[in-house]
């Protein structure tokens, strides 16, 4: 009996892992970097946060941009004391884009109020010593285009700032959404060809979602290994949308797609980001969560992960 197209492109990927561990095993000490996108839980003290991550093992946060204007968001100096009070890292920062502050934007005030925003940020994950800035070209939670000029409008907006994830070392990454959330760049391949309309060395990087990529890709462990360096974080939820190994999402081959592109080295992280389901996670990030219902979320996905990941290694 013939395979299905996709259980033939499975095993592409399984021929190259296995091919990989055999010839080069060393590649696959090192364990993958566990962050944790920290926005879903909402109004929570960060201190919190900080002792539920690690407490079931994850060393890194990926912060919310939640510098929306010059007197709002994390303190530095606050930020870098709580972290270090629980042996954290920064991964990067989630870069937060909605009507408000859309790069793509007809409101000239808008695009205007994302040049800022991005501004804001990249000092941000600069000081923190992030790795990178989550960039997403059109507003979440807005499905419908403005007009034909939109992804014009955001790339010309982009280019204005690009020079300062240059200068900063804090790298761009595009990340592509799904089109239930999104009016542009819902793919891998959008974002390729957006990077390469932006045209800058400062915005050259891929923020992959697993959720996303469930609804948008052909198949995502080829779609890990075809975008290579390009990809410096992944946002990992099962196909609920919650927690990992609670849906039938392919984790295995995740993981040896992740471990092909070598991913496993600094500047590279997982991070999990389950929101649940619908066409607007925003609001999750204005509210208060049960403490009990995060802390559960964490652990099973923290230890699913490593369970998974112990197995090829």
């Amino acid at each position: 009996m013939s395979l299905q197209n996709f259980q033939q492109k499975d095993a592409r990927i399984d021929t190259a892992f296995d091919d990989l561990k055999k010839d080069h095993a060393e590649r696959l000490k090192r364990p993958i970097n566990l962050s944790w996108s920290n926005w879903g839980f909402g109004m929570e003290p960060l201190t919190a946060t900080a002792a539920r991550l690690k407490k079931y093992g994850v060393d890194y946060i990926e912060l919310h941009g939640n510098h929306y204007g010059p007197d709002l968001g994390y303190d530095v100096a606050e930020t870098r004391q709580i972290l270090a009070d629980h042996g954290l890292a920064v991964s990067g920062v989630c870069g937060m884009f909605s009507a408000d502050n859309d790069l793509s934007s007809s409101r000239a005030i808008h695009r205007q109020a994302a040049v800022d925003y991005i501004k804001r940020e990249v000092e941000f994950a600069h000081e923190m010593g992030g790795s990178y800035l989550l960039v997403v070209p059109g507003a979440v939670g807005r499905p419908a285009a403005y007009d034909d000029s939109e992804i014009d409008r955001s790339v010309e907006t982009l280019r204005r700032v690009a020079h300062l994830f240059e200068e900063s070392g804090v790298k761009a990454a595009i990340e592509p959404i799904r089109s239930a959330e999104v009016s542009l760049v819902n793919s891998f391949a959008d974002a390729k060809e957006y990077i390469r309309r932006v045209g800058h060395p400062g915005v050259g990087h891929i923020n992959g979602d697993l959720y996303h990529m469930l609804l948008e890709e052909e198949h995502i462990p080829t779609t890990i290994v075809d975008a290579g360096e390009m990809l410096v974080n992944l946002h990992a939820a099962d196909t609920t949308r919650r927690a990992l190994g609670i849906g039938f999402l392919d984790l295995d081959r995740v993981i040896k797609a992740l471990y092909l592109i070598g991913f496993n080295q600094a500047g590279r992280f997982v991070t999990p980001e389950p929101l649940g389901p619908g066409g607007d996670p925003y609001p999750a990030m204005h509210g208060h969560h049960d403490p009990a219902m995060l802390d559960e979320m964490v652990r099973q996905t923290a230890t699913y992960f490593r369970e998974r990941e112990a197995l090829y290694r």
